[in-house]
């Protein structure tokens, strides 16, 4: 996450640079700012990754961070804020500035990882509303958001779902049920274990299984291997393919 620190207190910003070193999810691009005034040039500044967050202080001299927030409020796309500040009794107006945490000093390690995942929750949902719906995949101690649109199908794997992709596979947590209700306008259910997107279907084919015996296949675009449909979903899939309304 690209995160910038607004404190008129150098030990302050020091600490909050440590602790986002040590943070279990990182590691971070983290910038400082001494006042109000230099946080907006380095906003206002043309870089490769936009800042994400800002943990802004309330007390300072000049322009306060409330005045900042509303000024970062208006910003096009804005940064998720949290404020940190040594005072308690600014909580209800740093919420009415929809502030996504309020830290107060000293702050834990515990506490601050706390106001990472509320922030990556907040840009995740804004990724959603703006380049349409994503996946979150833990890979590696990092969060990757893989578009939708980029996923042919998902098939469920004893305790995990293989996410297919033309370049590559992903393994994901959840229930296929959940991602079907969710996302029923681009995902189509071919089987008990599997969904496929709508939008990647190319044709049906039949093939004759060893084991299974006779059954039907769905080739998708920019997947080699063929995915089984049960019998139970192969009229939705036939109707899908033809542009008709799904049976039932």
């Amino acid at each position: 996450m690209h995160i910038l620190i607004v404190d008129d207190e150098a030990l302050a910003r020091a600490r909050l640079r440590t602790l986002l070193a040590d943070c279990s999810h990182g590691p971070h691009h983290v910038q400082e700012a001494e006042s109000a005034e230099q946080a907006l040039q380095r906003l206002g500044a043309e870089q490769a990754a936009p800042v994400q967050l800002v943990l802004l202080d309330i007390h300072m001299p000049g322009r306060d961070g409330l005045s900042l927030a509303r000024a970062l409020a208006s910003m096009h796309c804005p940064p998720a804020v949290a404020f940190v500040t040594a005072h308690a009794n600014h909580a209800v107006q740093a919420f009415e500035l929809d502030a996504i945490d309020y830290l107060t000093k000293p702050v834990r390690l515990e506490r601050l990882q706390q106001s990472l995942q509320k922030a990556e929750r907040a840009l995740n949902a804004r990724t959603v509303v703006e380049s349409g719906p994503v996946l979150l995949i833990q890979e590696r101690g990092s969060t990757l958001r893989l578009p939708l649109s980029e996923v042919r199908y998902l098939k469920a794997e004893q305790k995990y779902i293989t996410v297919r992709t033309v370049q590559r596979n992903y393994i994901l947590d959840g229930a296929l049920a959940e991602l079907e209700a969710r996302h029923s306008e681009q995902l189509l259910r071919v089987h008990r274990n599997a969904l496929v997107a709508r939008s990647a279907l190319c044709s049906l084919e039949r093939y004759d299984d060893p084991e299974e015996g006779e059954g039907w296949g769905l080739r998708l675009q920019g997947i080699p291997e063929l995915l089984a449909v049960s019998r139970r979903q192969l009229a939705a899939v036939k109707a899908v393919l033809r542009g008709e309304a799904e049976p039932g």
